[in-house]
């Protein structure tokens, strides 16, 4: 799958609180059918994310922005 697929699936963590936003995302990614992609909304780059989604086979892309980090990760 490339990350051009239509099958998007958006999470807006940017309100809340560690480790919220990385238990919503792991959640999410769980029921995640495999040919979609998430895109997160997250207010500031996840380093601690990249590790877990690398350990479980997940590709990302990351585009920061002034107030916001965009991360769209497919597997």
């Amino acid at each position: 799958m490339s990350p051009e697929t239509d099958a998007t699936l958006e999470l807006d963590v940017r309100r809340l609180e560690p480790p919220e936003p990385l238990e919503r995302i792991l959640d999410t990614l769980a029921d995640m059918p495999r040919d979609a992609r998430l895109r997160v909304v997250h207010r500031r780059e996840p380093f601690p994310l990249y590790d877990l989604l690398r350990r479980l086979g997940y590709q990302w892309h990351t585009e920061g922005a002034d107030e916001y980090f965009e991360i769209l990760i497919w597997s």
